[in-house]
């Protein structure tokens, strides 16, 4: 580009930037004051009040110099952290003010209009005219939508028609143009080129300098209850979505919080490793959480949920075990839309008969038993929904349970109980004795002024019995507290016995196909009932079972809404359940949604198809309410790479590399698991060299990441770090992970521990070796002792080469 236009680029730079440190510098002592301000009247906030309650007026004067002292507060409150955001922002922008620019001749107008777009908006001082433009703004979107040309963006007014005569893209850095070019994409080739050609880092970073127009599509799609995005590995799926959010918190933020917006993540250590992307926005994050923390949240407490992690764990190593095909069987058909109907049918013969109830007992004593409740519960109008009917009967035992504790008061066991008190107890009442004496000696007192008014003789009503009272008052007392925890067990709904109505389901197949409606059942069914009843006897369940048993539980207690929630965020969303989806529908009924994922990368044997229109989840919300979108293009790694590992996956010749050149992956053949530990040592430790510091050992499952990590340690792999499911963070380093906890995330470096047939040989395991291959961003190495995985041997040679053996 001309010097003359790189210097009066520089030259416009260096003004917004001189106009953003003024402004910085005007706000710096309004910030500070403001917090002081803030700060003084939370100190002197009391001594500013007067607490005066004598009169029903002083109790009015309190309470209206409270709420004054409040609104002053909140006030400052507010003011400083409106300067707060506007200061964070402005140094934010400081560094880089912008990105981008277009230049847009609106039809109709003579003059066009320079437009530079940044993360965020800068107005010159006359409040008018916008040095820098938000990336969110509608007329952003002309920068990512559109080549120089005929162009329009939309604004909540309508439609706005006219001519991008120039789209230049920046990298600056601490103020200096690093890169500038104009270009007739939509976001050109060289700044992608610079961007993805970097190292990976400990947490991912926002892509708004180069969002694509696909991405852009769905960043700002305000209108679809459901949005699907079905893309190829290294598409931005997520950086999108992260993106997404951002765009929603300004477009609504006068309507929508970020705790309003939930993102359910695969893993914890994948909801670390996003957590700057809004931060460095300028907005807050969202909710955060797993699927696997919801359930151990729910069931928790009476049951232990097997976690997805140990489900996989199974279906990949106790190959030959018994009942292995039936429990494969069952996870397939627990996870299915024929189970979901099964049990909305087990839903209506439940309201016709078999449910099942605990009784209530205390001290071994029956107070209220099941049978009892059984007949007042099918004693209801059938015609109310199951849930309707356990409310009314949880009235009902809460009533009972007032009667007969009054009636307890005089069981043989309280006089018992009352002989083994402590003093403690006999203080409190003999306390709660000398309040009630008083009441009595002053009701006295007034009735007997009020017969000599009436010079009527008073009947003489007897003293205060201070001895009759202490037992009434300890013996309520006693009956009381055993009480308590059977009125807290009700109202937690424990008198149904939900376990033994799941159970129930697993008897034979007779029994089930009469609750479900003559429900189709997998040929193992048998064995499938055999393994659930042998869980729920041990308080346990299946990670298959987990959502269709809080499914059922809520289909008699309930349904637990939040309200709250206005969009939901589900990542790697292949790997999620119709039934998970169908709860997470009922559990926000006022959110939309959008799912993210990969079915090239369904590892879990309960996905779910996204792509097809006659997907289970395109009928979730209904197809006109729902909107597909399909990103082909892979960023992350190197088009050697892409080539490679596309070439295992069935239809992976839909995915489009970028043209980012690099290495061909090296596959390493060696005699012994020794020698190939000290290979993979020396590799890492060559890698390094190089420059590359996030290097992952990805192995199939965590019994083999255990087996790599203590083979790697002897042969001199010190710095390693072993990561479970139980890390939390993740950073840059080197690891040895399992491939389904390095779901989501990318490395410089990827060396797979064992490509051997004994690893990767199984159909199902093809998607698990792919999803490995494509963590790497520049360097993919394969090791093995033996032959190599089928899903290599099937590949061109040309695709990749080969160690000396």
């Amino acid at each position: 580009m001309e010097a003359k236009l790189w210097r009066q680029e520089q030259e416009q730079m260096e003004q917004v930037r001189n106009k953003l440190q003024a402004r910085i510098d005007e706000l710096e002592p309004e910030v500070a004051g403001l917090y002081d301000q803030a700060a003084d009247i939370r100190k002197r906030f009391w001594e500013e009040v007067t607490i005066n309650t004598s009169t029903y007026e002083d109790f009015e004067e309190t309470f209206y110099t409270i709420n004054q002292q409040s609104a002053v507060l909140a006030e400052r409150e507010r003011g400083y952290k409106l300067l707060t955001q506007q200061w964070k922002s402005m140094n934010r922008l400081l560094p880089s003010p912008y990105f981008g620019r277009i230049d847009f001749q609106e039809d109709g107008l003579s003059l066009s209009e320079q437009i530079y777009i940044g993360v965020s908006s800068f107005v010159d001082n006359d409040g008018l005219t916008f040095l820098v433009y938000d990336w969110r703004t509608p007329i952003a979107s002309l920068y990512y939508d559109h080549s120089p040309g005929q162009a329009s963006y939309v604004t909540p007014t309508g439609r706005v028609e006219g001519t991008m005569e120039l789209k230049r893209q920046f990298q600056i850095q601490n103020g200096q143009i690093l890169n500038m070019f104009d270009t007739s994409e939509t976001i050109g080739d060289e700044l992608l080129q610079q961007v993805l050609g970097k190292a990976a880092d400990s947490q991912m970073k926002s892509i708004v300098a180069t969002i694509q127009k696909e991405q852009n599509a769905i960043i700002r799609d305000d209108k679809s209850q459901m949005l699907i995005v079905q893309g190829a590995v290294g598409s931005g799926k997520t950086s999108a979505a992260l993106q997404r959010v951002a765009y929603l918190l300004y477009k609504h933020r006068q309507t929508i919080r970020a705790d309003q917006i939930v993102l359910f993540s695969p893993n914890p250590m994948f909801t670390s490793y996003i957590s700057t992307v809004l931060p460095e926005l300028g907005e807050e994050n969202m909710q955060q959480t797993t699927f696997q923390e919801y359930l151990d949240y729910w069931l928790g407490s009476s049951l232990r949920p097997e976690d997805a992690f140990d489900q996989i764990e199974f279906v990949l190593t106790a190959q030959g075990s018994r009942g292995y095909e039936a429990r494969l069987q069952g996870i397939e058909y627990k996870a299915s839309e024929a189970f979901l109907q099964a049990l909305q049918n087990y839903g209506m013969w439940l309201g016709r008969e078999g449910i099942q109830f605990n009784g209530i007992r205390i001290r071994d004593s029956g107070l209220i038993t099941a049978e009892r409740m059984r007949a007042e519960f099918y004693g209801y109008d059938r015609s109310l929904p199951l849930f309707n009917r356990v409310a009314l009967l949880q009235e009902w035992l809460l009533d009972e349970l007032a009667s007969l504790e009054r009636m307890e008061r005089q069981a043989p066991w309280v006089q018992e109980e009352m002989n083994y008190l402590d003093t403690e107890h006999y203080a409190e009442v003999f306390e709660m004795l000398h309040k009630e004496k008083e009441v009595f000696d002053l009701t006295e007192q007034i009735a007997a002024v009020r017969e000599k008014m009436n010079n009527k003789r008073r009947e003489d009503e007897g003293d205060f019995d201070f001895a009759q009272r202490e037992e009434e008052l300890l013996r309520r007392r006693i009956v009381k507290e055993s009480f308590k925890p059977l009125r807290k067990s009700v109202k937690k709904f424990s008198f149904v016995d939900v376990k033994g109505i799941y159970g129930q389901l697993f008897v034979d197949e007779a029994a089930y196909q009469e609750k479900t409606n003559g429900a189709d059942i997998p040929s193992l069914w048998p064995e499938i009932c055999r393994q659930t009843k042998e869980r729920l006897l041990r308080s346990e369940l299946f990670h298959e079972d987990a959502t269709p048993y809080l499914y059922v539980k809520e289909m008699i207690e309930g349904v637990r809404k939040n309200t709250e929630i206005r969009y939901v965020f589900v990542d790697e969303g292949q790997d999620y359940s119709m039934f998970q989806y169908e709860y997470l529908k009922k559990l926000f009924p006022r959110a939309r949604m959008t799912v993210l994922g990969d079915f090239g990368q369904a590892i879990f044997m309960q996905a779910t198809s996204l792509a097809a229109s006659n997907s289970p989840l395109v009928q979730l919300f209904g197809e006109a309410e729902t909107s597909l979108f399909c990103l082909v293009s892979s960023y992350r790694s190197t088009r050697e790479i892409v080539e490679f590992a596309k070439s295992m996956l069935p239809g992976g010749e839909a995915i489009v590399p970028f043209e980012r050149g690099g290495q061909k992956p090296l596959l390493t053949r060696l005699d012994s698991g020794e020698k190939r530990a000290t290979q993979i040592v020396a590799d890492i430790a060559a890698l390094k060299a190089e420059g590359f510091d996030s290097i992952a050992v990805i192995t199939k499952t965590a019994a083999e990441s255990r087996e790599a990590y203590e083979a790697l340690r002897i042969q001199g792999g010190k710095a390693l770090q072993l990561i479970t499911k139980e890390t939390l963070r993740f950073e840059k380093a080197e690891m040895v992970i399992p491939v389904y906890l390095a779901k989501g995330v990318e490395f410089d470096a990827v060396l797979v521990y064992d490509a051997s047939p004994e690893a990767y040989g199984r159909d199902n395991e093809r998607k698990l070796l792919y999803t490995a291959c494509t963590r790497a961003m520049h360097r993919l190495h394969l090791y093995t002792t033996g032959n190599w995985s089928p899903f290599v041997q099937a590949l061109p040679a040309n695709l990749y080469e080969k160690a000396p053996y």
